[in-house]
């Protein structure tokens, strides 16, 4: 996601981004492999991922902080193609990154915009087994608008 980030903001080229960032941040290379794999991954499908997001978000794209696309590309590459990750690990990955990076109300967007995305992508997930972003309205009830059942 950093990754995604820094090309997000310099627009360097894919090699270079790569390379300063490990040169800051030394890794395996096992792990190493997989970042690049996600990163060079999620550029290539960037296209396909900013329809999804534009068309599940009702927003335009450039009205998305730079850290929110980052962090939907990557899930929604990683949704389309690397199917051996259960899409409960994938959203819950999203949300704790934009938890984190973007701002207060970034974990439930994220969530309820890749839940969307992922309903056509991997149709038989089932939404159970998804995590779900707690409500600052949430009295346990399961409901959010504030009524009880």
């Amino acid at each position: 996601m950093q990754m995604l980030y820094q090309w997000e903001i310099a627009r360097e080229a894919v090699d270079d981004v790569t390379a300063g960032f490990f040169e800051i941040r030394p890794a395996a290379k096992e792990t190493r492999a997989i970042a690049e794999r996600l990163f060079r991954g999620a550029l290539r499908a960037r296209e396909m991922s900013d329809a999804r997001i534009s068309a599940a978000a009702r927003w335009r794209l450039d009205r998305l902080a730079a850290v929110e696309r980052g962090i939907l590309r990557l899930a929604i590459y990683e949704l389309a193609h690397e199917r051996e990750t259960p899409s409960a690990v994938i959203l819950n990955e999203a949300v704790e990154l934009a938890k984190r990076f973007g701002e207060a109300d970034s974990g439930a967007f994220v969530n309820g915009v890749l839940d969307s995305i992922r309903r056509e992508l991997r149709e038989g997930d089932e939404p159970s087994m998804l995590p779900q972003a707690a409500s600052r309205h949430d009295d346990g009830s399961g409901r959010t608008d504030g009524k009880k059942r």
